[in-house]
């Protein structure tokens, strides 16, 4: 009977093991979602969280896919463009790799150079998230628990990230953190490239862009910010005035890949960002955020890279404005501090605003 009994308890035992085991496998699986709500749709995928396609309707009311990507989830696995993906623990770069927090030295993973850029090697954007909540036609949450010394950054911390669709013409998307046992910086980014005319149709030098701010944080050769703050005025970086991306665009090595500091008090209120529009399907695509600065990027470094439908994305393809903390601020004191405490929480929201006229 002891005999029985034991065998008993040994098969139960299995059979949970072999649950826990199918349950974990499952929610490791990597998938597509997709959020639509009238003529705005929305796809994403929990491999980085990445935003994959988003349908808009024009003036006419024809739709087409306005962010580059890639037709399969495989292809985001080997890719180095960052398309759409949340990155992070820290987004941007990290000059030398390294930096002291509480009079420790920390060393990050150096994936650009002797720099880290956008978490490392394997950040967020290369790591399969869980799925906490879906629903299709209201928005979509995924949840990531990263490690002590993941990437060279200390302390475990809970990430969330849910995009939310709101009315028939609005994207939100907010990404949370939570130390849970070490201090740690947190910087996270959606890294979408835009294309209002559609992801195939070329560059996006003929869109016009406004950008609410005064400032930016210049960078030396390797894009690490200097530490100045300085003024737009008189320079191609000042859009102040919604103009043309492509009419000083020349004046610059390679392209746009700078920090704005947006104007206004940071705090718990959106700030308006940037308004982006192309002419000829008459699509404008307002940003507002609650954090202190964005980097407006012309995909300087596109070279031929196969995307959705064959299509091939070259330099100047598509815009990204990446909401964020300043780049290299735990190496800069005079820059908005990125450390979260245990205790704390890190909020980031942006919010889209799509339309056609």
């Amino acid at each position: 009977m002891a005999n029985k009994q034991l065998s008993l308890h040994v098969v139960t035992v299995l059979v949970l093991l072999l649950s826990c085991f199918v349950n974990y496998s499952v929610s490791k699986q990597i998938k597509t979602y997709k959020l639509t709500r009238g003529k705005l749709s929305v796809t994403f995928t929990n491999y980085g969280a990445v935003m994959i396609s988003l349908l808009l309707p024009d003036r006419h009311g024809k739709q087409d896919d306005v962010v580059l990507g890639f037709d399969t989830v495989d292809a985001y696995k080997n890719d180095t463009t960052y398309f759409g993906a949340i990155v992070g623990r820290v987004a941007n770069r990290i000059g030398g790799a390294k930096f002291e927090l509480n009079g420790q030295l920390y060393k990050t993973d150096p994936n650009e150079g002797h720099n880290t850029l956008h978490g490392g090697t394997k950040g967020f954007g290369d790591v399969i998230w869980s799925v906490e909540n879906y629903v299709p036609t209201s928005h979509i949450t995924f949840i990531y628990h990263s490690f002590d010394g993941e990437e060279g950054f200390p302390g475990n911390v809970t990430v969330k990230v849910t995009y939310m669709l709101i009315g028939e013409n609005k994207l939100a998307l907010k990404m949370e953190a939570k130390p849970l046992n070490k201090p740690t910086p947190i910087n996270l980014a959606l890294h979408t490239y835009w294309n209002l005319h559609g992801h195939n149709s070329g560059d996006i030098l003929s869109h016009k862009i406004q950008l609410l701010a005064k400032k930016i944080t210049p960078v030396d050769e390797e894009l690490i910010p200097t530490g100045e703050i300085t003024s737009i005025k008189g320079t191609p970086y000042d859009f102040l005035e919604p103009r043309e991306i492509g009419s000083r665009i020349q004046e610059l090595p390679g392209g746009y890949d700078i920090n704005y500091v947006i104007d206004g008090i940071v705090g718990k209120h959106l700030r308006k960002t940037a308004v982006v529009s192309e002419k000829v399907t008459g699509r404008k695509m307002e940003l507002w955020t609650n954090q202190p600065g964005v980097q407006f990027y012309t995909s300087n470094l596109l070279t031929s890279v196969v995307g959705k439908g064959n299509a091939v994305y070259k330099k100047y393809a598509g815009l990204c404005l990446e909401t964020q903390g300043f780049p290299d601020s735990v190496n800069h004191k005079n820059f908005p501090s990125q450390i979260v405490n245990p205790g704390e929480s890190y909020l980031h929201v942006m919010l889209f605003r799509f339309t056609a006229h």
